[in-house]
């Protein structure tokens, strides 16, 4: 097999592949839950969009469990950190997610205005505040995190939850929100008919150049107001994982140095800001199929820039650089990610197998005819 610096780099690999597989699943059933009071003008329309996501939001969230896992098994001391300097934050998501699988499974049991209603706001919360809060906390990644290492590794976070939601990373979260609404409101264009299709495409007609301008925003934000991280000294990368035995510095324009070195990785901002127009002309043209593939690939691309600019830096300490942590200094062990390699060459093309046969088998559009054939038993 590899040797233990390849296995580093291929778990950022597949870390960032999962990632990707969440952001693009998870992103257009959260956006239509985001879209829910406000696109169904009645509650057959309402129900409608709740359809559309149906067969799929539950095998979604699987790329969600997925990441967590693989971070907490690769990168263990990023799991940590992160679970406890945004534990917060961490609760306020899940306590928002809450509200999804019981919306979705009660909002229709009883024909109460008030009651569908009441569900259809939660639906929106638990859908709304978990893509916010990971813009905010990819904000905070890039501008460094307040957290230190003592001599046994055991980090420690200094800063505040308030501190967490300074303006950058407030920023990253609306520009997070847009995305996921923009995968919502092109899957909305390929399901529904009529009506909700044309204010699909109209939200899509909107949103695609807000998300432009907000992306172009944090990137010149990161230029010009954002220091990044520089490793000078590194140990040898095959030998034990410990981030206190590294050197690095804060330095301007980091977060761009990859993109000089390996021209390549450039074109993943490039596509960050050229896709979302590819989205905007088809959602004109009522090519919907073109549209939540650009809208997608949007996905991708942005992820794609963050993890660019950010390698080989996973967290970055903004209280000693020299603490951060790294792909190279901050995994699991040499054997530890043989075994999980090896899951991961079983397991993820069993799920990428039963996931496209599930969308296979519940394509075409959702309407009002399926409704009244499936009343009893669709949500």
């Amino acid at each position: 097999m590899f040797d233990y610096e390849t296995f580093k780099v291929l778990w950022w690999l597949i870390i960032s592949i999962l990632l990707i597989g969440f952001v693009i699943t998870e992103g257009f059933d959260m956006g239509v839950g985001t879209l829910l009071p406000f696109m169904g003008k009645t509650d057959d329309e309402r129900r409608i969009l709740i359809n559309t996501i149906a067969p799929h939001w539950e095998g979604n969230q699987v790329w969600f469990v997925l990441a967590a896992g693989a971070i907490f098994a690769a990168w263990p001391s990023v799991y940590a950190t992160a679970f406890s300097g945004f534990y917060i934050a961490m609760m306020i998501t899940l306590m928002a997610l809450f509200f999804r699988p019981v919306g979705f499974d009660y909002r229709s049991k009883i024909q109460d205005k008030r009651w569908r209603s009441g569900w259809d706001w939660g639906i929106f919360i638990g859908s709304t505040v978990p893509p916010i809060i990971f813009g905010v906390a990819f904000g905070n990644l890039l501008q460094g995190v307040p957290y230190v290492l003592d001599n046994f590794l055991r980090s420690t976070y200094v800063g505040t939850f308030f501190g967490l939601l300074n303006p950058f990373a407030l920023l990253v979260g609306v520009f997070s929100l847009s995305l996921f609404v923009l995968q919502g409101t092109t899957w909305l264009q390929m399901k529904t008919e009529n009506e909700l299709r044309a204010r699909a495409r109209l939200i899509s007609l909107i949103c695609a150049p807000l998300t432009l301008v907000l992306f172009a925003l944090a990137g010149l934000w990161v230029y010009w107001g954002i220091n990044g991280y520089v490793i000078t000294a590194l140990p040898d990368l095959n030998g034990p994982s410990n981030p206190l035995l590294k050197t690095a510095v804060v330095q301007h324009g980091a977060w761009f140095l990859n993109y000089e070195k390996y021209p390549l990785t450039q074109i993943a901002p490039v596509a960050g800001l050229v896709l979302p127009v590819g989205v905007w002309i088809a959602s004109k043209f009522n090519r919907s199929g073109f549209a939540f593939i650009a809208s997608s690939l949007t996905q991708v691309a942005v992820l794609l820039t963050f993890a660019f600019s950010t390698f080989p830096f996973i967290m970055a300490s903004s209280i000693n650089p020299n603490m951060s942590f790294t792909v190279w200094d901050s995994v699991s062990s040499d054997l530890t990610l043989k075994v999980m390699t090896v899951a991961t060459i079983i397991f993820l093309p069993l799920i990428l197998i039963y996931t496209s046969w599930g969308y296979f088998k519940m394509h075409g559009r959702i309407g009002k005819d399926f409704m009244a054939k499936n009343k009893h038993s669709a949500y």
